[in-house]
């Protein structure tokens, strides 16, 4: 198999079972969330520390390495999350009728805690790592973050898929901030800028005299931002996408089966605009 390969492999591995990792720990009765959040911020802190002690290794193990340390470090914000131990300072549901610019502020204070959070870590990653030759853990970090606001942003303005199953009982109030439609105005923006991204970053690891390590961290970046728009399109499409991390949930799927039903109802019905208006009355 090609090292190429090797690497894009690694990365979907890592992809997938460090996303369903968290899935079950947040899954877990509550009074696991302390040992389980604790022993995550040493995992994260020594990953936060390789990371910038081995910004200078440009050896192949170093990229593979500079990779896993970036997945660690985002996988602690999305823990921290998840359990409740950093959203933000709303902890109730915005009230029903609210939109518009009141309704934007009260999702922001649900979750504004966690974007300051993750822009304090990006900034120290930054630091820790400017000037060095290996870049892999940094760009890792941040393609998630983008991915990520992305994804929030557009979760906000209404998607088909909203992924109640992964949501704990404790932030089940963030359920009014979100909506159910078939498509928004973001993202389209979303899909083409990280199919633009990723064609850009496969440009670049075709350019001639690549090393080794060099060619595996374009790979994990590639991967990464091709996962990004996968996961964005998987927002709008009716499919069963949570399946993919069924066996690590301690309870059943909800899939908005009804969902799925009035989306191919209204996609056969002829001259419909349906397709474009929200599955339920939200603002």
């Amino acid at each position: 198999m090609h090292p190429t390969a090797y690497a894009a492999f690694y990365c979907l591995f890592v992809w997938w079972f460090s996303t369903g990792l968290i899935v079950f720990l947040n899954n877990l009765p509550a009074r696991t969330f302390r040992f389980s959040f604790g022993a995550f911020t040493a995992v994260a802190a020594v990953s936060l520390y390789r990371l910038a002690a081995g910004s200078h290794d440009t050896s192949l193990a170093g990229a593979y390495a500079a990779f896993t340390y970036g997945v660690l470090v985002w996988g602690w914000h999305e823990m921290a999350f998840f359990m409740g131990f950093l959203t933000g300072p709303r902890k109730t549901a915005c009230r029903h009728g609210c939109h518009g610019a009141a309704h934007f502020r009260h999702g922001v204070e649900a979750c504004i805690d966690h974007e300051l959070a993750i822009l304090g870590t990006g900034v120290a990653v930054l630091w820790a790592t400017w000037g060095a030759p290996n870049q892999i853990g940094t760009w890792t970090f941040m393609i998630l973050w983008g991915m990520r606001l992305s994804a929030k942003l557009n979760v906000f303005l209404g998607v088909l898929n909203l992924g109640e199953a992964f949501l704990p009982k404790h932030l089940t109030y963030l359920l009014s901030f979100m909506r159910r439609r078939w498509m928004n105005w973001l993202m389209p923006f979303s899909l083409v800028g990280g199919s633009v991204l990723t064609l850009w970053l496969s440009r670049l690891s075709a350019a001639p005299g690549l090393s080794p390590a060099q060619s595996a961290g374009l790979v994990f970046l590639i991967t990464m931002s091709a996962l990004a728009v996968l996961e964005h399109a998987l927002l709008v499409l009716p499919l069963p996408f949570t399946a993919l991390w069924t066996w690590w949930l301690r309870k059943p799927i909800a899939e908005p089966a009804t969902a799925r039903q009035k989306f191919f109802a209204s996609f056969f019905q002829k001259r419909s605009p349906s397709f474009l208006l929200p599955l339920r009355g939200e603002p």
